[in-house]
């Protein structure tokens, strides 16, 4: 049990932005400065895990959620819909910059679809989407910049399954709910990169 809690705690979706971004700067050939990419990497991190966390800890001292997991979709929908504000202004904010714009307007769209699916009683995986998003957001990159990143894809697909095993022994999820975090993940950039 210790180490299902462990790894649905390092592969959290607060983590899967910034990590994605270092990956991105890393891996994917690009004319920003060292001075510039730190920048924006501390922009993320502000607001994809520094934000979430306090929105979080402010909830649970309200009483608004009872705990961190969220474990209901009614304690989930009110930071969901924040989140999905915080990724477009995001995608916006850094529009500008290469095509990091994609991977938050597709976690903006990711997170809405889920959102919608609450309605129907339906608890979809944000850790298993979050990992979808990664690997899709390099496949639609590998198009772009005609590269292969199979390396990584393979190793996040792996991990995935990991986490999908994880998260089913933590009793978080249902088999239905992992598959349709992990389907709407995939298929968010792929759609957001046909838009735009």
């Amino acid at each position: 049990m210790r180490f299902y809690k462990f790894i649905s705690t390092i592969l959290h979706p607060i983590v899967i932005p910034t990590i994605t971004v270092m990956l991105y700067f890393l891996l994917v050939p690009n004319t920003i400065v060292s001075s510039q990419k730190l920048t924006i990497l501390s922009l993320i991190f502000t607001i994809t895990y520094l934000i979430p966390l306090l929105i979080l800890i402010l909830f649970k001292k309200l009483k608004i959620i009872k705990n961190y997991q969220t474990n209901s979709i009614k304690e989930r929908k009110l930071p969901m819909a924040l989140m999905i504000v915080l990724f477009y202004l995001l995608g916006n904010t850094i529009s500008n910059i290469g095509n990091l714009s994609h991977l938050f307007y597709a976690t903006s769209l990711g997170l809405l679809l889920i959102y919608i699916l609450f309605f129907f009683n339906i608890k979809a995986s944000v850790h298993l989407l979050s990992l979808g998003l990664f690997i899709s957001f390099f496949m639609v990159i590998s198009i772009l910049y005609a590269q292969s990143y199979i390396l990584l894809i393979t190793i996040i697909f792996l991990l995935s399954g990991i986490l999908a095993s994880a998260r089913l022994n933590l009793k978080a999820h249902t088999t239905k709910e992992i598959y349709i975090g992990f389907f709407i993940g995939i298929m968010a950039p792929f759609l957001v990169y046909a838009i735009l």
